[in-house]
């Protein structure tokens, strides 16, 4: 990916990451492959990079995922050499498909895709600039809104959170997941904001280790107390008493309340739901595909056997081996005590309290 990059000190610190930002020159990410030694910052400046970055995974987490590529198809629509809207209508339709095509169970990338493609649709009788800016000042939309949402899911999911003890999540669903705040961390944020004493054990989520490298690094950063287990510890953690509540995000959410989230999700919730503890999601409601009737409907991703069977470069295992890595699975809504969004907490039924949820979103559209 050809990108300019800048480094800077590992443990600056910040009152909030910024994931990604629009800028003049091009879509600027935080580089989540090179944490938590090494704090580099990539601009993508074109709409090629932005795929990129989010294929490989420089950027990660479904909300960020979407903004992002928002982001890139502003970013591609404003490059793009059109003097005419026909012009610009055959670019925008290969940048949005281009964007489809990088990673296919997070639904925040359809529904970015979506809705970039219906601004293009209200704007198609304005001049070709007009449309470019229109573009941008979506995708910017998208990123304020999504901080917003955040903020109001944590307030919302805060009242769930135990007054004291531990509280465990898997994967990464903080401000590296979205544009800032955070899904399952914003509400442990929030949490800790209301004087919460809580203590945070972050499964390490083998394969790409985003909790102890992202989750761990952005709590420290916050002073939030964390401690990094392995995956196979969850279930001891339990049987101990360690752990009084599960929070973990989404990257799409079934119209049953089925979850896919990231791989390892499942086994903890059933184990969470042997010991008696609520294991609740954190999701705007854009991960929400009320268009998918249950989780089986729900594409997993495979990603390279490369992840599982080398880290940091270096083979943990032996060569031609064969090997499994998808990258998501999928909960299934019995083991799920509540999702939390920003319109407020749904409970099974799911199938009504989702739709509700929805009705609710489209009264304020």
């Amino acid at each position: 990916m050809a990108t300019k990059s800048e480094i800077c000190e590992p443990g600056t610190e910040n009152s909030m990451v910024k994931t990604l930002e629009w800028t003049d020159e091009g879509v600027r990410f935080i580089d989540q492959r090179k944490l938590p030694t090494e704090e580099t910052y990539v601009t993508c400046t074109t709409y090629e990079e932005v795929a990129d970055a989010i294929r490989t995974m420089v950027v990660r987490g479904a909300p960020a995922i979407g903004v992002a590529a928002a982001m890139g198809i502003a970013l591609g629509a404003r490059n793009a050499d059109a003097g005419h809207v026909s012009e610009l209508r055959r670019a925008f339709d290969q940048i949005c498909e281009a964007m489809g095509e990088t990673r296919p169970t997070a639904v925040n990338l359809f529904w970015a895709i979506r809705r970039m493609q219906q601004k293009f649709e209200a704007c198609s009788e304005l001049p070709v600039d007009q449309i470019r800016q229109a573009l941008i000042t979506e995708a910017q939309r998208m990123y304020v809104e999504d901080i917003a949402a955040n903020e109001a899911m944590g307030r919302h999911g805060a009242t769930l959170m135990p007054a004291s003890g531990g509280v465990l999540t898997h994967c990464n669903a903080g401000a590296l997941a979205t544009c800032g705040y955070g899904t399952a961390l914003g509400v442990i944020r929030a949490a800790v904001e209301a004087g919460k004493k809580i203590q945070v054990y972050a499964d390490e989520t083998r394969p790409f280790l985003q909790g102890s490298r992202l989750t761990a690094w952005e709590l420290m950063k916050d002073g939030i107390p964390t401690t990094v287990i392995s995956d196979n510890m969850a279930g001891a953690m339990m049987k101990q008493g360690k752990i009084g509540a599960v929070v973990v995000g989404a990257d799409r959410i079934a119209a049953n309340g089925d979850v896919a989230n990231k791989i390892g999700t499942y086994t903890v919730a059933v184990l969470a739901k042997e010991h008696g503890i609520p294991f609740y999601v954190a999701a705007p409601f854009s991960t929400v595909d009320l268009e998918t009737p249950d989780g089986s409907k729900i594409p997993i991703e495979q990603r390279s056997t490369r992840e599982v069977t080398h880290i940091a470069g270096k083979a943990i295992a032996p060569e031609g081996v064969k090997v499994e890595n998808p990258a998501f699975d999928v909960t299934p809504a019995k083991y799920v005590g509540a999702i939390i969004t920003e319109r407020g907490v749904a409970r099974a039924p799911y199938e009504q309290s989702l739709r509700r949820l929805a009705e609710t979103v489209a009264a304020a559209d």
